[in-house]
């Protein structure tokens, strides 16, 4: 279906008053005679229709087909229109844009707004079926070169009974795939073995991070545990490295050289290893021009949830400037949740659960069908807390089928032609933010405290603190493979920048301040769009709100 017949569809409906499913504009131009079919089909749709939909288009053109005029099928055109719906009677929206190469490691590009002006967004109780947008074909690409591949993704896998085992299985799991990562670095010997040497040896080790303490003197003792025991590794207060550590936490992999006391029974560290992304790491783009939109944290069901900037959103995507977008990746927490937070029923907009997901189902609908969209669950949403979090069940599946999402499990990678984005609620970025100082991880910097997560090739490290991991038979928050990009939300802080040349992005959000964010200080940057280019991995910061 040629994209110019389809805008003159558009334009004569909107000309008349009407507006049209997108279905029915691509059955209506893989008609033989689109003029003539869109003149019939407006003869016989009812006096108080305000939207011309698939089905009176069908009606119509069935009626044609049986007195022997002939029609082209539309499914089989290289250009045609997915499922959804068209407005043909409102202004285009738009955001305010920022394009940036996120390329410091330092501190991310400012985000600025520009000039103000008019997003076009409806209000709030519009009906689904009205979304903007100023031509329905405005993905150019045929869709058929798109390619989208999850890996990670633990849903229905969870083996985990909480039993004493399984929590070994996972911690030996973590040693042993990310140990694999630092013993080519370190001449590596047991704990036990260590114990063994005589006094003044050189030694090494890779394990777990047991525990940290300040000594009398102002020196620091960093316990590593292996699978054969534990050993002590004194950091002298005058080295230069002695701000690493600043950065550990408890449970994460790393590797430390040092010489043996003369009695054997600590080790002087000289240096020390984390498993980190390589220095060199370059990453992959897509061979063509395409872009996806990195979101998260909607909040649908929330008093706060900004349904103006969402529907402002929805009908950008519809523009031509949003063409290119083909993917859109939500990192979580589609709705505000029951009973998250203390006194949380009082700032509810919707009681009921699965009605905040209906409700989402419904703003959903109004981005473009032919968009490619992923989901993971986030803290606030129906499914397990502990970390790994299966993708939703079967109930919350139908609900939310609008666009026939991909729905996988917090963490997955997804790899958009060629580009992996790991994909991570974030809540663990609480507990980094919380443990190291300012300077290195803070709320105003989100992507700084996920850098932290790259450096430690995990996304959730330390165990039995804020973040509640499930114990599984092996460790799915490990970043066994270096992601191009690191996307993750749940802080509801907008930030990006590179590490190693990583991307590493926090989305922000889609709800206003509440008032128990106000209670604890979190100010958030709601009603913006990330729009990556994946051929670039430059960034584009749209504003909604």
């Amino acid at each position: 279906m040629p994209l110019e017949a389809a805008a003159r569809l558009v334009s004569e409906l909107t000309s008349r008053g009407y507006n049209a499913e997108r279905e029915a504009v691509t059955r209506l131009a893989a008609a033989e005679d689109p003029n003539a079919a869109l003149e019939r089909v407006l003869e016989n749709v009812p006096d108080d229709a305000l939207v011309v939909r698939a089905d009176h288009v069908e009606t119509v053109l069935s009626r044609t087909d049986t007195t022997g005029s002939t029609r082209t099928n539309g499914s089989d055109t290289g250009d045609s229109v997915e499922s959804g719906t068209t407005s043909v009677g409102s202004e285009t929206a738009g955001g305010d844009a920022t394009r940036t190469d996120p390329s410091s490691t330092d501190s991310p590009p400012s985000v600025s707004t520009g000039t103000e002006r008019a997003t076009g967004g409806d209000s709030p109780d519009r009906s689904p079926v009205e979304t903007g947008g100023s031509s329905p074909a405005n993905r150019l690409a045929d869709p058929a070169i798109r390619s989208l591949e999850i890996t990670g993704d633990m849903t229905g896998e969870s083996t985990g009974t909480g039993e004493y085992s399984d929590f070994v299985s996972v911690f030996r799991d973590r040693l042993e795939r990310l140990g694999s990562k630092l013993r080519g670095r370190v001449n590596h010997r047991p704990a036990t073995a260590i114990q063994g040497m005589p006094g003044g040896s050189d030694a090494a080790m890779v394990g777990l991070v047991n525990d940290i303490r300040s000594t009398a003197s102002g020196h620091w003792l960093i316990e590593l545990e292996d699978a054969t025991g534990t050993f002590p590794w004194l950091v002298m207060k005058d080295r230069e490295y002695v701000d690493l550590v600043d950065e550990l936490l408890c449970d994460e992999v790393l590797a430390m050289e040092g010489t043996l006391a003369d009695d054997s029974g600590i080790a002087f560290v000289d240096s020390m290893y984390f498993p980190d992304v390589p220095r060199t790491y370059e990453p992959s783009t897509a061979d063509r021009h395409v872009q996806a939109a990195l979101i998260s944290d909607v909040h649908v069901g929330s008093q706060e949830f900004m349904a103006d900037a969402w529907n402002a959103f929805a009908d950008w995507l519809h523009t031509e400037e949003a063409q290119h977008v083909e993917y859109m990746l939500l990192a979580g927490d589609m709705v505000e949740g029951v009973g998250v937070y203390p006194d949380q029923d009082e700032e509810l907009d919707i009681v009921d659960i699965y009605e905040q997901y209906e409700a989402f189902s419904e703003h959903l609908k109004k981005v473009p069908g032919d968009i490619e969209i992923v989901m993971i669950p986030g803290n606030h949403d129906a499914v397990r807390l502990a970390e790994p979090q299966p993708g939703f069940d079967e109930k919350l599946r139908e609900i939310m089928s609008a666009h026939d999402p991909q729905i996988v499990s917090n963490p997955s990678t997804v790899t958009l032609e060629g580009v992996s984005v790991l994909m991570y609620h974030g809540v663990s970025l609480d507990e980094v933010i919380a443990e190291l100082p300012e300077d290195k991880a803070s709320y105003d910097d989100p992507h700084k405290a996920m850098y932290h997560l790259l450096k430690k090739r995990h996304v959730a490290p330390q165990f039995g603190g804020h973040t509640r991991l499930a114990p599984e038979e092996k460790d799915y928050l490990i970043m066994e493979d270096v992601p191009d990009i690191f996307h993750t939300g749940h802080v509801h802080k907008l930030g990006f920048g590179k590490y190693h040349n990583v991307l590493a992005i926090n989305s922000g959000c889609w709800q206003a301040q509440t008032d128990f964010q106000k209670s604890v200080n979190i100010d958030p940057d709601a009603g913006f769009a990330p729009i990556v280019d994946l051929d670039t991995l430059d960034v584009t910061v749209q504003k909604f709100s």
